[in-house]
């Protein structure tokens, strides 16, 4: 499984060097299509390419991406300036749980016109909103996989946001004064870095108490190296395995202890501004985030020396997770889907959106004929890129809603101190059982 995902790893980022000059990215997340759902809306393509939308038009868009919130303000304004049509932006992130807030916006009446959402069985209750984008202008331009999340029945839900990947993002100065002079590929090399930094008075890890990091990005590595990702949640899911037990989870705790115990004394009052803010300071030399940090990192110090290292359990070299973060959807029950639409394809086509997505955002794009290089999307996106051939994916979306954060819960306990192996294990379990039993 893991050799055939490397090698359609190695056709996307051909792909992805042919439209972008660099590579890129995919989602090794199972089958490739979300749950079907029979109430798809059906709406028709955009306006016409070229045609001015409507005048005196406010549309909304309720988003989660913390890192982009000020220059998704200044875009929306720009966009504005060109059409007269106002975008009215929603940030919700960081230590926010974006989907119950969602989840409450539509059940208090409002309808955004564009939200964010991860695709898969994520996307099965928006099904009812979600409209067809599948003859949007831009949707011809994706990388392939980058429609995986958001595809049902063959037809396009959702515009993929950007592709991502994430691993040990570390200060490539401090590991030379640690004397580090080989990236450690391996858990028995990570350890000895780990060891090699301390030794020289720096601090290896800068950690989080983020539910999400935790609970999302660190659980999937354990996800993300079973033989058959897809098959092994929907087993959990159903039963019939149990993480506790499961021989890559026992793997996947060394490297959790790793990371902990190498940390920061307040690693547990430290939520993600502070860990990037103390990251970009010096004050470590790694942290477990992705190429979405460069734009803070930057705001601190962007003459940092950045790489970035694989996420390894064993003493076999470990790799980067990569995939498409989100993606927008645009609202069929909202009183403009269509200037909504028209909206998104700017960002994706005109100069003013693109440059934005890149120089601004600092996004990879999912659209294979928009270039970027680094001095565009920054040293953490072109580490993800150099690394993405062997990458595995993000599986996170194949869970109910509600799972994740009591992944996120059930880890917070145990970077505390209150949980043991065993019992961490078995909360994890819980916290698929919870949701899936109710």
């Amino acid at each position: 499984m893991k050799r055939k995902f490397a090698f359609i790893m190695a056709t996307v980022c051909t792909l992805i060097i042919a439209g972008c000059g660099n590579s890129g990215n995919t989602n090794s997340a199972g089958n490739g299509s979300a749950t079907n759902a029979p109430n798809a809306s059906t709406e028709s393509a955009a306006p016409e390419a070229g045609k001015a939308p409507a005048k005196d038009v406010t549309i909304k868009m309720f988003q989660f991406k913390v890192e982009i919130a000020e220059q998704l303000n200044a875009l929306a304004e720009e966009y504005e300036k060109e059409t007269g049509v106002k975008v009215e932006v929603e940030t919700h992130g960081g230590g926010e749980d974006y989907g119950a807030l969602l989840k409450a916006e539509i059940a208090s009446g409002s309808e955004p016109e564009i939200f964010n959402n991860g695709g898969y069985i994520a996307l099965v209750p928006y099904m009812d909103r979600a409209t067809d984008l599948s003859n949007e202008p831009w949707a011809a331009q994706l990388i392939p996989t980058a429609k995986t999340p958001a595809t049902v029945d063959g037809k396009l839900y959702g515009m993929p946001m950007n592709v991502e990947g994430y691993g040990l993002i570390y200060n490539k100065d401090l590991f030379a004064k640690a004397g580090i002079t080989e990236e450690p590929k391996t858990l028995p090399q990570l350890k000895d870095a780990a060891a090699k930094l301390k030794t020289a008075g720096i601090t290896p890890f800068e950690a989080t108490n983020e539910w999400w990091s935790m609970g999302i990005h660190l659980v999937n590595v354990g996800m993300a190296h079973q033989p058959d990702p897809k098959q092994f949640i929907d087993d959990v899911k159903a039963g019939k395995q149990t993480i506790k037990g499961n021989a890559v989870f026992k793997q996947w705790l060394d490297l959790v202890d790793v990371i902990i115990d190498n940390a920061q004394d307040n690693k547990m009052t430290t939520d993600y501004a502070t860990q990037v803010a103390e990251f970009a300071s010096g004050k470590a030399a790694m942290m477990l985030q992705g190429n979405w940090t460069q734009g803070d990192i930057d705001k601190i110090d962007p003459a940092m020396n950045l790489g970035l290292l694989p996420l390894p359990i064993n003493s076999e070299e470990g790799t980067i997770l990569v995939g498409v973060p989100n993606n927008y959807i645009v609202n069929s029950k909202s009183a403009h889907p269509e200037e909504a639409k028209a909206f998104l394809n700017w960002m994706v086509s005109s100069e003013t959106g693109q440059k934005y997505l890149t120089k601004e955002f600092k996004f990879i794009p999912a659209e294979a004929n928009i270039t970027a290089d680094a001095a565009d999307i920054g040293q953490v996106a072109v580490a993800v890129q150099e690394k993405s051939g062997s990458a595995l994916g993000w599986n996170w979306d194949m869970f109910p809603d509600g799972v994740t954060q009591g992944f996120g819960a059930a880890m917070q306990e145990y970077l505390g101190g209150q949980l043991n192996h065993d019992q961490l294990l078995e909360k994890l379990d819980k916290a698929v059982q919870d949701i899936v039993k109710q």
